[in-house]
Parts: C-alpha cells; sequence; structure tokens
C-alpha cells in the first residue's frame, strides 16, 4: 500500500473520535450531538476506505494489468466486484 502511514494517522484519528462518542454517552451528553459525531466517524471511514481503495487500484491492479498475466488480472477484477456486491448490501 503506498501511502499506509497517511490511512493509519486517519484511523488512529477516528478511533479518538469513536472513544470521544464513548464519553459522550457515558456523559449523558444530547442525543443529537452523538448522532452527529457518528456521522462525521463514519464519514470517516468512507474516506479512509476510498484512499484505500484508489491505492489498490494504483498498485495492485495497475500491476496485473501491465503484467500482462491474465489469471492475475481476473483475480483484481474478481475482488473488486465481489467488493463492489458486499457494498451494495
Amino acid at each position: 500500500m503506498p501511502d499506509s502511514n497517511a490511512t493509519i494517522k486517519r484511523l488512529n484519528r477516528i478511533e479518538g473520535q469513536v472513544r470521544g462518542i464513548v464519553r459522550m454517552l457515558e456523559d449523558d451528553r444530547y442525543c443529537i450531538d452523538v448522532l452527529h459525531q457518528m456521522q462525521a466517524v463514519k464519514a470517516a471511514l468512507a474516506r479512509a476506505e476510498s484512499e484505500i481503495l484508489k491505492d489498490h487500484a494504483a498498485s495492485c491492479v495497475a500491476e496485473a494489468i501491465s503484467s500482462g498475466n491474465k489469471k492475475a488480472q481476473q483475480e483484481k477484477v474478481s475482488e473488486l466486484v465481489d467488493l463492489f456486491d458486499k457494498l451494495k448490501r
């Protein structure tokens, strides 16, 4: 993965946000405020997921394509199709 350090930093921030939500619940904070924070976490996770997918396409998929290896190409396409099927659920 080309820039895993940036993704790790992003995930560490998300982890902190989740801990903050737990504290909000422990402090009996207003439900709408908690839900806003949960939406922020989901959006941050979606951005991290997108970055990982972009990295995968730019490295693993591109490598399979440039290799000319039909089996490797089919495997990478199959992985992406499976992933998108899961996302639709």
